[in-house]
């Protein structure tokens, strides 16, 4: 499993889990670091962390770790249920490194590894700018249906 963090300034560097489930521990000790850094590195201490609904995000350690270390950041309780459709890593960039993998050399787990890690400094801005910037649109829909899925 990959972990890529993106904003409208560009996409972090990849967090590669070898193996297993992540849970709130591995969430916190392998991602929130990296996150952290490169929010603070683009943005200096002006920025918000936003996350999904997935469940090492919600667990109430990841929150407290959260709200000590990032500048700000929204919590489990002001992200709407059906926040899919808030999540700026959206499908399009998802294709885009896809396609930007040479999957004729990856042989191995080890090639897919360094695939993935050249791979994704191959996302053109454009297209994580177009997500980042979609996500307005999308935040104002949603709510505009309560909160609930966009159709």
């Amino acid at each position: 499993m990959v972990w890529p963090g993106v904003c409208s300034k560009g996409i972090t560097p990849l967090v590669i889990f070898d193996e297993g489930t992540v849970d709130h521990a591995c969430y916190i000790e392998k991602v929130l670091p990296v996150a952290l850094k490169y929010g603070n590195k683009v943005f200096g201490n002006d920025w918000i962390f936003q996350q999904d609904g997935a469940k090492p995000h919600q667990h109430h350690l990841t929150q407290q770790w959260c709200l000590n270390n990032f500048p700000s950041f929204i919590d489990k309780d002001r992200c709407p249920p059906n926040s899919p459709d808030l999540n700026p890593l959206d499908d399009s960039i998802w294709d885009e490194l896809a396609n930007a993998i040479s999957w004729n050399k990856v042989k191995s787990k080890t090639t897919l590894i360094q695939q993935l890690k050249s791979s994704i400094n191959k996302v053109r801005e454009s297209v994580v700018f177009e997500s980042c910037a979609s996500w307005t649109n999308r935040l104002y829909r949603v709510y505009q249906n309560n909160g609930n899925y966009l159709r």
